[in-house]
């Protein structure tokens, strides 16, 4: 039977299983989502993880996802100086009862993904745009050599 280790946002959504590297029964073979007794489609009720894309330029971090059948309302972006959290949640419309299925793939349900920043971001600054399922996050970085003069006041 399969370890209890978390199965990633793409395992969810493609129903691949890891592999062991020792011999495995049929039982064990058997995919994660697959129920015993014949019922073959199984539902998880934990959250699944967005698979991302993080890339810098020398003044910018950028953040791409694929949040396609989310509305933007549904989607909540928090930004810290360090750290970007995106969650949501891609809601199903029942067209067919669930024994009506052959293959079942989508994801469906809450997700979240924390991202960890190279540098820290200015969060007042940062721009988040959705199009055609694609979300995009410019983060501009802090300018840590930016120098000031100080006035000062005769009181």
């Amino acid at each position: 039977m399969q370890k209890d280790t978390k199965r990633s946002f793409f395992e969810r959504l493609t129903g691949t299983v890891r592999v062991a590297e020792d011999d495995e029964t049929a039982e064990e073979k058997r995919p994660v989502n697959a129920k015993k007794d014949g019922d073959w489609i199984g539902e998880e009720n934990d959250e699944g993880q967005l698979t991302v894309d993080v890339y810098q330029t020398p003044n910018d971090i950028f953040i791409k996802t694929i949040v396609a059948g989310v509305r933007p309302e549904d989607l909540d972006v928090s930004i810290t100086r360090d750290m970007v959290t995106i969650k949501g949640h891609r809601e199903e419309t029942r067209e067919v009862e669930e024994d009506q299925y052959f293959h079942r793939e989508l994801y469906w349900g809450s997700f979240s993904r924390t991202i960890l920043l190279p540098e820290e971001v200015e969060v007042e600054e940062a721009e988040a745009s959705e199009r055609y399922g694609l979300l995009s996050i410019r983060l501009p970085k802090i300018n840590k050599q930016k120098q000031t003069k100080l006035r000062i006041k005769s009181v």
